[in-house]
Formats: structure tokens, C-alpha cells, sequence
């Protein structure tokens, strides 16, 4: 019963428009994106990122800095220093990293602002303009919670975005082992052309080895490869949003 009401929460979420946007840009764009910030992400995908002169967006949880969580070792702070400097993204995951529909609001509020302090001194006073929702969960409640603080937020429905969407919710393809295949990526980058859309890439740790939730290095280096080859630019969550609403 619980997990039945959890789906249906996720589902009148994404039917829920919480902050609806036209998307007019004369191009398409894409992201490449890292959740929870697997070490691997910043060592093995930022090379691969650089070799294709791509910039990226990492969320970050800050309760996971300088851990190793069920043998998964994550960022600590030079890496944040190190992808800061390079140009790319730091994003927002919550510092817990739990659920946000089974947090009450007020605990919601405290997690954000304790991970915005946390991120604080690797942002140079900027703050932190991209979300995504810890396990892509979500509810209008925490969607209209979270639409205020930040320019965009990303989920892990898969899709590209495109006309009218949601950017307290927009949708993501996944560059996951569970999920991955040369002919969904070959679809959304046709879809993005054919719409001037936005394909938000999302995965967490990049090695040769990964989990069912993350990606091998020439899985990444596909996706970059197909994006050059569609003259596709991929620019960090926050830059391509405004390629996208032009």
C-alpha cells in the first residue's frame, strides 16, 4: 500500500504544472549531469567531459563529502574546488539525501539551508541554482516548496523537454546500465533536433565496473560523441536553461 501511494504521489506531481515555462529556443542543448557526486563521476566523467571540451552539473549531497557509503567513495572538498575552477556546475541534491515527499516542510527547509551553507564557500558567494530530487522523488507539496529557491529542477522522468514544461520538474534521460541504449539516445537527440530541445543526461558513478545506477566511461563518451556528430552544445543545467526559454 505504501509503495502504491508513493507512485501515485509521483504521479499527480509530474502531472502537476507547479511552474510552467515555454520553451523557445532556436536550438537545441543538453546537460550532462551527476547525482550524488560518486568520486568516479569527477575523476573519470570530468576527464571525459574535457576531452570533449564539455562542462557539466554535479549535485551535491553534502552528508556524503569525504565518505565511502556501501562501497560507493564519493566527492570530497578539493574535487568541488577542482570542478568548480574548471567551469563546471555544482548543484543541489539535499544535504540528507532522502525522499522529499516523506519529509515534513520545516525539515525540508532546514535540509536546504543546511546544504546551502555547506556549498557556500565552494560557490564564491554565488548560490546554487540547480535541484534535482534526491531518487527523482517528489510531490506538489515539495515541488512548490523548492520552485522558489532555485532556476530549475530536474527529475528522473524520462524525456526530453520540450514547448511547455514544468522547471520545478523537468525531465531527464538516464546514462544508466539499467537503462541505456544506443537507441534511446539516438531518439532523443532526433527529438531535440527535431524540437530545439533540451535532453538533461543524467547518471552517478562513471568506472568500468559500475552499479546498475551508473555508467562506463565509453557509455559517457557515446553520449558526447552523438551530441558533437548533432552539432548539440552541452552546456551545465544552469547555462542551458536559458538557451532554452531563449
Amino acid at each position: 500500500m505504501a509503495m502504491l501511494s508513493m507512485r501515485l504521489t509521483r504521479f499527480i506531481a509530474r502531472k502537476t504544472r507547479v511552474r510552467p515555462a515555454h520553451m523557445q529556443g532556436r536550438r537545441p542543448v543538453a546537460s550532462i549531469t551527476f547525482d550524488d557526486f560518486p568520486k568516479s563521476a569527477w575523476e573519470i566523467g570530468g576527464a571525459i567531459l574535457a576531452r570533449h571540451q564539455a562542462r557539466g552539473t554535479y549535485y551535491t549531497a553534502g552528508n556524503f563529502c569525504g565518505r565511502t557509503v556501501k562501497g560507493t567513495v564519493f566527492y570530497d572538498a578539493g574535487d568541488l574546488r577542482a570542478l568548480a575552477a574548471a567551469g563546471h556546475e555544482i548543484g543541489c541534491h539535499g544535504y540528507g539525501h532522502e525522499p522529499t515527499p516523506a519529509l515534513s516542510t520545516e525539515v525540508l527547509d532546514a535540509d536546504r539551508r543546511r546544504n546551502a551553507d555547506f556549498l557556500a564557500p565552494f560557490l564564491n558567494g554565488a548560490k546554487a541554482e540547480s535541484y534535482a530530487y534526491p531518487f527523482g522523488a517528489s510531490s506538489v507539496r515539495t515541488k512548490k516548496f523548492y520552485a522558489p529557491h532555485f532556476t530549475n529542477l530536474r527529475g528522473v522522468h524520462p524525456g526530453i523537454n520540450t514547448g511547455r514544461i514544468d522547471l520545478s520538474q523537468l525531465n531527464a534521460m538516464s546514462v544508466e546500465v539499467r537503462s541505456f541504449t544506443k537507441e534511446k539516445l539516438a531518439a532523443a537527440i532526433a527529438g531535440a533536433q527535431h524540437n530545439n530541445g533540451w535532453i538533461s543526461f543524467y547518471t552517478h558513478e562513471v568506472c568500468d565496473s559500475p552499479s546498475e545506477y551508473g555508467a562506463t566511461p565509453a557509455m559517457l563518451d557515446e553520449v558526447l560523441k552523438a551530441l558533437a556528430q548533432a552539432r548539440i552544445d552541452v552546456l551545465p543545467m544552469r547555462e542551458a536553461l536559458a538557451v532554452a526559454l531563449g
